[in-house]
């Protein structure tokens, strides 16, 4: 029966040597293999790639088996909807046309199961990142894009590559205050009534409760390989696989505040204690 709701993001395909990327799509592959039975809709929340550019006639090359599950996924019934944000954003009809993947340019809402949905990426919402702010202003004008489409697709590709590998470099150094602008976005859009915020961008798996809302991260499939699945009422941030133990896990990442509501209600039905007690003897 298929009654989950499934969430990727941050996969960076293309970013590093050949061998590295293919294990990364052989992990997607059997992440899609393993979903397929159950996913009534699967939202990829930008990044899929780290660069990708639709010329007329040429695409970047790779990624067949990737494409191929996707398109079987879609086949059985699962809806697919993917969120392009600042790696991937310069694309054309390619999925639409070949895969029937609904391309969403802008953060969006979904209602499921009653309950609403804010998804966004999570880009330009860091705090002390004016510069990027501009730059993506630029990148998304059609105008702009238009010109960098006469460029050859050799040069035009490799171009990009080395500019996405200079810009991590620089972010990854780059001070954006201790206050976190996702975050902070995040909750005010429960304030405003949305139940759950998805989020990507950021790399880092996490879950925060305000009040009767929540804000995901979903990480990342460069180190944590983790994911979102919502169903019956229940969101469950997970790790596929677990790169330091090499195997796979399903495990569900818990935050701070979900294991001191699990230490409270053990202690309220007396389970708490008696595990405790057992444990000193």
């Amino acid at each position: 029966m298929k009654d989950a709701y499934y969430f990727i993001s941050d996969a960076h395909l293309g970013l590093d040597d050949r061998q590295k990327e293919r294990f990364k799509e052989e992990l997607i592959v059997k992440f899609l293999d393993e979903i397929e039975k159950d996913a009534r809709e699967l939202y990829i929340v930008g990044d899929l790639f780290d660069f990708w550019f639709e010329y007329k006639y040429v695409v970047p090359k790779g990624f067949y088996r990737l494409f191929t599950k996707l398109a079987d996924i879609i086949e059985s019934g699962t809806k697919v909807y993917y969120l392009a944000d600042n790696h991937d954003f310069w694309r054309g009809n390619y999925f639409k046309d070949e895969l029937a993947i609904d391309i969403l340019d802008k953060p969006f809402e979904m209602v499921m199961e009653g309950k609403r949905f804010f998804i966004h990426h999570g880009d330009g919402l860091a705090y002390n990142d004016t510069g990027y702010k501009i730059l993506r202003i630029i990148l998304r004008n059609k105008a702009c894009q238009r010109l960098y489409s006469m460029i050859h697709p050799t040069i035009g590709i490799w171009l990009a590559k080395g500019s996405s590998s200079k810009s991590r470099n620089y972010t990854s150094k780059k001070d954006y205050s201790q206050k976190d602008g996702l975050r902070d976005f995040a909750l005010s859009k429960t304030r405003e009534g949305y139940d759950y915020v998805i989020m990507g961008h950021r790399h880092r798996p996490e879950m925060l409760k305000e009040g009767s809302g929540y804000y995901i991260n979903l990480g990342d499939w460069m180190g944590n390989y983790t994911y979102g699945v919502y169903r019956g009422g229940n969101f469950e941030l997970k790790r596929f696989y677990d790169i330091k133990q090499h195997k796979f896990t399903n495990d569900v990442i818990k935050s701070d505040w979900q294991r001191e509501s699990e230490i409270k209600e053990k202690s309220s039905t007396g389970i708490y204690q008696t595990e405790t007690t057992e444990k000193r003897r």
